[in-house]
């Protein structure tokens, strides 16, 4: 399957790691020759509830057995979608209580820049440098690292950008702009988390001006940071939320969150303001809606500091490990060079622990299990992992 897998489908790398996948459950995967690894990435922040959980997959198959897709996002009233709708605005205060369904993170990405820019009547965004919110044009218009997106140029205009936590820079945000997009803790950049009340900061200017507050909680929503959205635990809430990955379960989903009034713009002049075919997929929002119920009405959330606490334990006084960064579940090591995280990297890997990179802080080895981990799941891996670096 190697040599077809290189030949017709589309790669994102020269080296992918092509493990062959037979199949996966709770924390692991297993490759097609038996060898079982221990999964400390849940699919990049995706699998919140681990491999087959067996909740979504109940959800998942009586779905299919009623219907799959039946019309375009917006038109009919399928239950699956709805309940997941009142399920996240539940978790909000009551002014955001309208959500749009859609396919991945950097659809609702661009579902959330195209609503700022409606409501305010401007074009300008604001975003951070280092910033990682998807890989379509109008999202990488927002990302701001030049490496990705000299390639692909000219994007959208009308870009300015900030450094994560320089006050200083909030001055950039007038009454030019649109709306400001952040990342609730900066993902791609190494997993670096407000500071000094930044984000209220930058929500106070956003409130001066007439402009937005859009939050990505594509990684950090969901439960992975101890509280179900990222921003709980700094104090601000943003006119618009971003999320994705964690909210399906395993499964392809995103959305954008914001009042009823602000989304109201999107219904007409022109009508049809965003348009999705597949977004609010029945099956795929029956597993989102069971994949929240079961974070809300478990101690999913509280053991995710818990482990956070075990898991910083372990290392904090490596003499390999530089810095732990992150919060809950959503967890870096920092070592001395991009070099060193690579080869730790590819032997955990080698030894059946599967880890990862962060696209823009090579020196990070990025530790984002499922929720549903155990502490002994923890501790076997966190052994493979101290094994790695001491080797």
């Amino acid at each position: 399957m190697k040599s077809d897998f290189l030949k017709y489908q589309g790669q994102t790398s020269p080296h992918p790691l092509a493990i062959e996948i037979s199949h996966a459950n709770g924390s692991y995967i297993y490759d097609s020759n038996g060898k079982k690894m221990l999964d400390f990435v849940a699919g990049v922040s995706a699998n919140s509830l681990g491999h087959n959980h067996p909740k979504v997959t109940k959800a998942i198959q009586e779905q299919v057995t009623q219907y799959t897709h039946v019309m375009v996002y917006g038109e009919f009233i399928q239950k699956p979608q709805l309940e997941l709708c009142k399920a996240l605005a539940k978790t909000l205060p009551d002014h955001l209580s309208s959500v749009y369904l859609v396919n991945s993170g950097t659809e609702a990405t661009e579902g959330a820049l195209k609503l700022a820019k409606r409501y305010t009547g401007r074009s300008e965004m604001i975003a951070a440098k280092n910033a990682y919110h998807g890989n379509t044009q109008g999202a990488m218009s927002v990302c701001g690292a030049e490496q990705q997106n000299q390639a692909f140029r000219p994007l959208i205009p009308g870009t300015r950008f900030i450094q994560f936590n320089n006050e200083a820079d909030l001055a950039k945000i007038t009454t030019k702009t649109a709306g400001v997009i952040l990342e609730t803790i900066q993902g791609g950049a190494g997993f670096i988390e407000p500071e000094n009340g930044f984000l209220t900061k930058v929500k106070q200017r956003c409130d001066e001006v007439g402009a937005l507050l859009i939050l990505d909680e594509i990684q950090s929503g969901v439960g992975r940071t101890g509280t179900f959205w990222g921003f709980e635990n700094y104090q601000v809430v943003p006119h618009i939320i971003i999320t994705g990955k964690g909210l399906g379960g395993g499964m392809p989903i995103g959305a954008f969150i914001t009042s009823f009034e602000l989304m109201s713009c999107l219904k007409e002049n022109p009508k049809l303001g965003h348009i999705t075919t597949f977004g609010g997929h029945p099956v795929i929002a029956a597993a989102g809606l069971a994949t929240v119920n079961e974070i809300t009405q478990s101690n999913l959330m509280a053991e995710a500091l818990r482990k956070e606490q075990l898991i910083r334990s372990i290392f904090k006084n490596h003499s390999k490990v530089k810095e732990i960064r992150g919060r809950g579940l959503m967890l870096a090591l920092l070592v001395d060079t991009p070099e060193i995280a690579t080869e730790v990297i590819l032997n955990c890997m080698d030894n059946g622990l599967i880890l990862f990179w962060l696209l823009f802080e090579g020196r990070a080895i990025r530790i984002t299990p499922p929720l549903t981990i155990t502490d002994d799941e923890i501790k076997e891996g966190c052994n493979i992992l101290l094994k790695a670096l001491g080797e």
